[in-house]
């Protein structure tokens, strides 16, 4: 019971990874918030308006008077370049860097002393597919938000990223190829991303702040040519 009576804030805590959090942390004692788009049991809403943003806050602080966690972890939409529209980029910023900025803010004067924030980033800021620029984007903004509000907030708050590789989120069935590509041979889960959260809000992670933790089964480290490994590229101009 590591985080009993604890108060933690999971944005996107309604499917996939934030759902995840929201069990972990409430087996061990903490009272959850969730803010989500989709229908859950504290707060509907969007977090690209202010508004709602607003509502949630005050929701919570008139329920307790104190926030010991909060993880941003509400995924941007996707769009690429070539399809991809002006306000749909900016729905990925606002959700993906604004939101997670005026949520610490808002809350900073009532994050206990000690307190960790922990912002769910995406290996997908430093390395990209095609098509994936309002994500990229975001992320990457994100991770420089993260190291900034590390020292702003310094001595009272610890703030942290997570940067996930593939992270099965729906428990599917994956080829052997799939998971044998990972260098640590299987594809990651929710937990593992629990784990590390966990890890980072409690007391034993007292001396890190302003990091990005890559979790990703060391996928981000392997290096890929044509030809080798079983690896094939296969050019359209071919």
């Amino acid at each position: 019971m590591r985080f009993k009576d604890k108060v933690v804030i999971v944005t996107g805590g309604a499917s996939g990874i934030g759902k995840r959090l929201k069990e972990r942390f409430e087996e061990e004692g903490a009272h959850v918030c969730v803010f989500d788009i989709l229908p859950n049991d504290f707060f509907q809403g969007t977090l690209s308006n202010q508004k709602m943003m607003d509502a949630f806050i005050k929701k919570v602080l008139s329920k307790y008077d104190h926030v010991d966690v909060l993880i941003n972890n509400a995924p941007p939409v996707m769009q690429g370049i070539k399809e991809g529209s002006y306000e749909g980029f900016n729905h990925a910023l606002l959700v993906g860097i604004s939101a997670p900025f005026y949520l610490s803010q808002q809350l900073m004067d009532h994050f206990a002393l000690g307190a960790s924030i922990i912002n769910i980033t995406s290996t997908r800021d430093a390395m990209s597919m095609e098509e994936s620029e309002s994500y990229a984007a975001a992320k990457g903004g994100l991770m420089a938000l993260t190291h900034a509000m590390a020292i702003s907030l310094a001595r009272r708050v610890r703030v942290n990223a997570i940067a996930p590789g593939w992270i099965d989120t729906k428990n599917e069935e994956h080829s052997a190829a799939d998971r044998l590509q990972q260098p640590v041979g299987r594809i990651g889960t929710c937990d593992d991303v629990c784990e590390l959260a966990m890890f980072l809000a409690s007391d034993a992670a007292g001396f890190i702040t302003g990091e990005e933790i890559v979790l990703d089964g060391g996928m981000s480290r392997l290096m890929v040519y044509h030809g080798e490994h079983g690896w094939t590229f296969q050019s359209e101009e071919e």
